[in-house]
């Protein structure tokens, strides 16, 4: 039997929250595109949600339970396998709850208020809508927040919308106003001179807004960060950092490590002059086949990633 993985909230009282605010499984299923057979393996096998139950025994799920469902399939497509899932979600959740960000949270109901405004805004292609929106909630929240608890999961949200009629227009227009935005904020953390550490993706394993997200991240007033192109050939990583002699090189990934990954980080890292490091959820899933290896891990969370970075370049984080 798989062991089952505590991810959810305990089951409620019907009143907590009301069944106003929770749906069947048939409409959870329309939703997220998941059938209602697998959502059912999902909570017996894996105990990846737990919806409430009625008197009668049927299932209720909240906004909270399509959410997790709406995760669960994100690490599926990129090449992690169910059963693995929790362990992951739980490490990743407990990394966001570290107090490490020095300003700014996200409570649940301050995300639904953003996520309506922000869904009103590009429903109607509000351009000017949502740059007064994207003020009002960098304001409000430090840069980890803003990317982390309240953009990207709306970004990644419309991605997995299964409505087809004018959600790839949607999305569309929401990623090209986000990734014009980060780019700008990577523009202006440039210093003058000073060594840059190296951003760049694994091959097809992440889209452009989460690469300069990541850069935004690791990236501050003592810490410039130059982004490499999307489809930067791995091969030729060594005779980009010959010429830019970069502080650090980083590699990004949100898929699951292929197999012969850890031999080929360990190879590039034999023919560099700066140090190696990893960054994304490939960092948390290749973590333990890394031991032992000049290759540093950072992590997943913002938060963490910006933190360790800086422990690495000064030397008081091992590898």
């Amino acid at each position: 039997m798989p062991v089952i993985t505590e991810l959810a909230r305990p089951a409620q009282p019907l009143d907590q929250p009301s069944q106003d605010d929770l749906f069947p499984i048939r409409e959870v299923s329309r939703l997220t595109g998941i059938n209602p057979v697998t959502l059912r393996a999902w909570e017996r096998r894996y105990g990846l949600i737990q919806p409430t139950r009625t008197e009668s025994g049927h299932r209720l799920y909240s906004m909270h339970d399509v959410e997790t469902v709406r995760e669960i399939l994100g690490w599926i497509d990129r090449g992690v396998a169910v059963s693995k899932v929790g362990k992951i979600l739980t490490k990743t959740r407990a990394a966001r709850e570290l107090p490490l960000a020095p300003s700014g949270s996200s409570e649940p109901g301050d995300y639904l208020q953003w996520l309506g405004r922000l869904k009103r805004a590009v429903g109607e292609f509000d351009e000017p809508q949502l740059e007064r929106l994207y003020g009002q909630i960098f304001s409000s929240y430090s840069l980890p927040v803003v990317f982390q608890d309240i953009l990207l999961p709306f970004w990644r949200q419309l991605a997995q919308h299964q409505e087809p009629y004018g959600h790839t227009s949607e999305w569309l227009f929401l990623d090209r106003f986000l990734c014009s935005r980060a780019s700008q904020r990577l523009l202006l953390q440039r210093g003058h001179g000073a060594r840059p550490v190296l951003v760049a993706a694994l091959a097809e394993q992440c889209r452009e807004l989460e690469l300069l997200v990541a850069a935004l991240m690791l990236g501050g007033a003592e810490v410039e960060v130059r982004v490499l192109a999307l489809g930067q050939p791995f091969d030729e990583l060594t005779l980009v950092c010959e010429k830019i002699r970069p502080r650090a090189l980083v590699l990004f990934s949100n898929h699951a490590p292929a197999a012969e990954l850890p031999r080929r980080l360990n190879r590039l890292a034999l023919t560099l002059a700066c140090p190696l490091l990893l960054a994304g959820d490939v960092a948390d899933l290749a973590q333990d086949s890394l031991n032992e290896s000049p290759v540093g891990c950072l992590g997943s969370d913002g938060r963490l990633m910006m933190q360790r970075l800086r422990q690495f370049l000064s030397g008081t984080l091992d590898t």
